[in-house]
């Protein structure tokens, strides 16, 4: 059954769509927000920790996730001892993605970060193939190296302009992105018999329950207080909870259920070009021959995983 607030938000903006293209456009929503959400990170840095940041941002987003599921009569009746094992560990998934980008982009640009995130479509099928297997590892192997490939060299070459520590910065926004990508296989799953809007809420918890012990080891706001946090500083955590958590989040996995990781993942390429973009336009950072040619190796390499994996599916 399909997810009543995912079906109902995106029926609003696409009257008369079928399930599946709704599908695509939910994964497209949430590809465009999320890179606007690297712009949003970087904002909130200038205010709060990243620890705080990320702590507030999976609170608030989880308030709405949970008024919205309990307005509509949600329940935890059905859940297994299993699927709650399984809900905690996805919410690990949760937790490295929105914290490890967020303390990678203390040491590196916007628009870097979200060059590295565009290689999330070959880091879901590479991890699909060796973990569930669903496809070969001969097939995405070679995309997964030209990806690989893009990501090393905006986090490796691109010293001057990428950022304080770039390499540091890099390899935390890519595990991130792997958490994410971990995420996004262990979801389809369990979201075959449970309402994605639950999946999100419940593996939401669990990311902040596990960061807040952390605060007491990255503070920002907590040493000097509420004053010294700017009205743009509320605005980019604003983003952050509405858009970036409980929109993108959700419209994630809900076209994730409808189309599958593997359609998802590849129109995931949007969200470091919206990324870069914005990081232009908005943070005023330079985005220059390196990030091109690193998007163009990343999205190289996931258009040779589609093709390779729709000849699969053909044949």
């Amino acid at each position: 059954m399909l997810d009543r607030y995912a079906e109902g938000l995106y029926a609003l903006l696409m009257p008369g769509a079928s399930s599946l293209t709704v599908g695509y456009g939910a994964i497209i929503i949430a590809a465009v927000l999320w890179g606007g959400s690297i712009v949003a990170q970087k904002l909130a840095l200038s205010g709060f920790s990243a620890v705080e940041a990320s702590v507030l941002r999976d609170f608030g987003g989880l308030l709405i996730l949970i008024i919205t599921w309990w307005s509509q009569g949600g329940s935890l009746a059905s859940l297994t001892a299993r699927d709650y094992r399984t809900l905690a560990l996805l919410g690990l998934g949760v937790l490295g993605n929105h914290l490890l980008i967020l303390i990678g982009l203390k040491y590196v640009s916007g628009s870097v970060a979200g060059v590295i995130i565009g290689s999330l479509p070959v880091v879901t099928a590479l991890l699909s193939a060796l973990l569930i297997q669903d496809v070969p590892f001969r097939v995405v192997w070679a995309g997964s190296l030209l990806s690989f490939l893009g990501v090393g060299l905006v986090s490796v070459a691109g010293f001057s302009a990428a950022g304080e520590q770039p390499l540091l910065g890099g390899m935390l926004v890519f595990l991130g992105v792997a958490s994410w990508a971990l995420y996004t296989i262990g979801s389809r799953a369990i979201m075959e018999r449970v309402p994605a809007l639950t999946v999100n809420w419940t593996t939401t918890l669990t990311a902040t329950m596990l960061q807040i012990p952390l605060l007491w080891t990255d503070q920002k706001v907590l040493q000097s207080g509420l004053a010294s946090v700017a009205l743009s500083d509320w605005l980019a955590l604003a983003y952050l909870v509405l858009f970036a958590t409980a929109v993108a989040q959700q419209a994630w996995l809900f076209g994730v259920k409808s189309i599958g990781p593997s359609r998802a993942s590849v129109l995931g390429n949007l969200t470091p070009v919206a990324a870069v973009a914005l990081s232009g336009l908005i943070l005023d950072e330079a985005v220059g021959a390196i990030e091109i040619v690193g998007i163009l190796l990343i999205l190289c390499g996931v258009w040779v995983v589609h093709v390779q994996t729709s000849k699969l599916a053909v044949s």
